[in-house]
């Protein structure tokens, strides 16, 4: 590989690096938009998700997966809270695909709110 093509590779990898990240804030945006019927506080703050990954190794196929739990494994709010998150990060310009991992292990808590919900909520 000559000089041109590491220059190359290098500024593709750091595209590529570059589109991940923007989707990614993109998601966690869409994420704080969906909030749980029950609780005044989004999702994000409440601590419900995990994990988020980005898949854009197909060129205009970003793919999101998205790790998330619920308050109480039994949550009859559970199918609607997981239909509103695939709904909102699906119309993030570019999103092909999204999908929703509901995981109960490890098991939400309190502790795992952020300071601004424990506030909003009291529980200060």
């Amino acid at each position: 590989m000559d000089d041109h093509q590491t220059k190359s590779a290098q500024e593709s990898a750091q595209a590529s690096i570059s589109r991940r990240e923007e989707f990614e804030s993109k998601t966690w945006k869409a994420l704080r938009q969906c909030y749980d019927p029950e609780i005044p506080v989004n999702i994000v703050d409440l601590g419900l998700i995990y994990e988020v990954t980005i898949d854009d190794e197909i060129t205009g196929e970003t793919n999101v997966f998205i790790k998330m739990t619920l308050t109480a494994p039994g949550c009859a709010m559970g199918p609607m809270i997981a239909s509103d998150v695939k709904r909102r990060v699906q119309q993030i310009h570019g999103v092909k695909n999204v999908w929703v991992d509901l995981v109960f292990d490890p098991p939400w808590n309190p502790g795992l709110m952020s300071e601004a919900a424990r506030l909003q909520l009291n529980m200060l």
